[in-house]
């Protein structure tokens, strides 16, 4: 198996990299290349990436790249860093030192499902880099040319959305003459063939082609911001390179990225905590931010108080960061970070231990502490706890106050931005912690559909807009029963569903909030604690169409090892057999939020030949976001010299929806085995 693509301890599949021009221009797509391609495009947003309000880009740089993010099927691995305020943020570059970062599809997963565009990185740095660069761009246009060209295929191929280019050493007279009609080629390619693509220019070398950094956009590099999609400044800017700035963007004052290193380091304004200083500069002056190292919070603070100084970090950041609105259904999150201390489904344990898959990060909400105003004292916070969940690693955790005075209070977790269809269902899995008897209910804002323009958001004021506490759906349909199942049901763990349908016309569906009641005839202050488990908006269209049937499974790459016995340690008989395959099958992509694999190992020992085993509880293997999944180490039992053995393998496919398929309608596919006679 190649080692690029398959960790060579373990064979489960890799992230990876590319080092060299020689490696970028023999990269061709193959199959092994097939677990690292995103689910899907980005989600559609409002404001799109195209609208002229200033952007937030986060530069993700950390200990040098491709470390727990690069299993692509996810690890075991503890206290690992987690990205959750996705709403604040436009565009996700990930960085590393080598020369094409392919970003971990994860992390693209997690993105687009946010509606976030994602970019890699071209670098380029000290001689070596000197000689790359002389090498693809000193000549004539064939040479630069063949370069842009890959790298829009990778992107394309991996389905991520572009390019940040980091030139980070000195080029010749002819290097750099060709520099920009390489850009401009290679922006051209990519808006032709990724739609929304982005190239993006660091700020470091110069049109004289010497390495010098200006923190500034102005005349030496002016010719790099003119041939691509945008510009990102070096870190050590003041005011006044700010408003110098302003007359060298003119109208794409938005397409300059000014650089904040959260680290702060060197002669910067902000950083750490004072990241809000850089923002309020930046904003003042009409420019888009880009924010590196923001794992900042993870690096260099206590790893156990990680999500307490990260939601502190963003908190401090979020006046300064516009949000940016959700506008396509279904619209299904259970709020898992993707990782957590055990896997849940639906309420039920089906693994202990830890575990982290950006991919199966769930969309996230709006984070932060929301304060009554006046003297009441009441108030609401919302933040991610890996405690408990409904349904993945993690909820979402409410707490807060009802004072005397007011009869509810509520908090704001999604915005959308979707065209009303004339049928809507909605659902709520949630539970109270303690004894609390506050009333809870899913709420949202509706809005006159032609006040939504392509290019921004219009505020819906009172004359537009306005709350809905929809109707509990009583007698739900024959064909929705699968989703709306549990409804108004009480669940395992304690936890609630309650569906709702909405019927609207010519309406725009807005923000999604959360409310909370004080009892009746209540008239003390109420305190409450609330884990949500499960939002979504689906529409009633969709829930009629079949589901599509697993197809075509079949295994490769098959490996069979003995298991380390366990006998000389006096702990028991031989552990059997481990089988490593990669199992594949067919299923359109664009109908499934991912596909949850199983086992039955079965046993050793019958007749080879027999049938199907009887009624046996699967073993979750884990989560795949493509039409593939290797499996390694799988414990199976040895079968006798001449005897068989079967172990059946499940996929399940997970509907967009977020209903359950029925055991009956999964893919299988069993393998059976013997063992040679002697």
């Amino acid at each position: 198996m190649p080692v690029r693509y398959y960790d060579k301890d373990t064979t489960s599949p890799i992230s990876f990299y590319l080092s060299s021009l020689e490696e970028l221009l023999a990269w061709t797509p193959d199959v092994e290349d097939s677990f690292n391609v995103a689910l899907a495009p980005p989600e559609c947003r409002q404001p799109p990436l195209s609208s002229r309000r200033p952007r937030t880009l986060l530069c993700h740089d950390m200990m040098g790249g491709y470390l727990d993010d690069k299993f692509i099927q996810g690890s075991a691995a503890q206290n690992p860093y987690s990205f959750y305020h996705w709403q604040y943020i436009d565009i996700f570059v990930y960085f590393s030192h080598h020369t094409v970062t392919i970003p971990p599809v994860g992390w693209t997963n997690a993105a687009h499902r946010h509606g976030v565009c994602m970019l890699g990185t071209f670098i380029t740095e000290w001689q070596e880099g000197g000689q790359l660069c002389e090498a693809f761009l000193a000549g004539d246009e064939h040479s630069y040319r063949a370069v842009a060209d890959q790298l829009v295929l990778i992107a394309q191929f991996f389905r991520f959305d572009g390019w940040l280019i980091n030139i980070e050493n000195s080029l010749s007279l002819a290097a750099v003459g060709n520099m920009p009609h390489f850009l401009q080629y290679l922006t051209t390619q990519l808006h032709q063939q990724v739609p929304g693509g982005l190239v993006l220019w660091y700020d470091s070398v110069v049109s004289s082609g010497q390495l010098k950094w200006q923190d500034e956009l102005n005349e030496h590099n002016r010719v790099f911001f003119d041939s691509c999609d945008g510009f990102f400044t070096n870190y050590n800017w003041q005011e006044g390179h700010l408003e110098r700035m302003q007359g060298q963007a003119g109208e794409r004052q938005a397409d300059v990225y000014v650089g904040v290193d959260v680290f702060a380091r060197g002669n910067v304004v902000g950083g750490r905590f004072d990241t809000n200083k850089s923002l309020e500069l930046i904003r003042k002056h009409g420019f888009s931010a880009a924010l590196f190292a923001p794992g900042w919070v993870y690096e260099c603070l206590e790893k156990k108080d990680f999500f307490q100084n990260q939601d502190k970090f963003w908190s401090l950041l979020a006046r300064y960061l516009p949000t940016h609105s959700i506008c396509s259904l279904p619209f299904v999150t259970s709020f898992c970070m993707g990782m957590g201390a055990r896997r849940v489904c639906y309420g039920q344990e089906v693994a202990v231990g830890p575990w982290y898959h950006p991919s199966a990060q769930e969309i996230q909400p709006l984070f932060g502490e929301h304060r009554l105003e006046g003297d009441g004292g009441g108030w609401v916070k919302t933040l991610s706890c890996l405690a408990d969940a409904w349904n993945g690693g993690s909820s979402l955790l409410i707490e807060g106050v009802i004072p005397p005075e007011v009869g509810e209070v509520a908090v704001r977790l999604f915005s959308l931005q979707v065209p009303v269809p004339p049928r809507v269902f909605l659902s709520l899995v949630y539970k109270l912690e303690g004894p609390s008897n506050v009333r809870v209910a899913l709420e949202l804002t509706t809005g006159d559909a032609g006040s939504c323009h392509i290019g921004g958001i219009c505020p819906l004021n009172a004359e537009t807009s306005c709350r809905h506490s929809p109707q509990p759906l009583q007698v739900p349909p024959t064909k929705l029963a699968r989703w709306v199942g549990r409804c108004g049901q009480q669940l395992s763990g304690g936890w609630v569903q309650r569906c709702y349908e909405v019927n609207l016309q010519g309406c725009l569906l807005g923000d999604l909030l959360v409310s909370f009641q004080r009892p009746p005839g209540s008239q003390k202050e109420e305190n409450f604690v609330c884990r949500l488990g499960e939002i979504q908006v689906v529409d009633a269209k969709s829930l009629l169409a079949p589901l599509p049937q697993v197809q075509s499974i079949s295994l490769s790459h098959v490996r069979w090892q003995p298991a380390a016995s366990s006998a000389s340690s006096g702990e028991g008989p031989p552990a059997g057999l481990r089988l490593s395959c990669t199992l594949h099958w067919s299923f359109p992509l664009s109908h499934v939020r991912c596909f949850r694999l199983h086992c039955c190992p079965g046993t050793g020992g019958g007749p080879l030949g027999r049938g199907p085993l009887g009624p046996e509880k699967p073993k979750l293997l884990g989560l795949a976001f493509v039409n593939q999944y290797r499996i390694v180490d799988l414990a199976v039992a040895t079968a006798g010299p001449g005897q068989g053995g079967r172990v059946e393998f499940l996929v399940e496919p997970v509907p967009r929806e977020g209903f359950l398929v029925p055991q009956a309608e999964w893919g299988r596919a069993a393998v059976q085995y013997s063992m040679p006679s002697t």
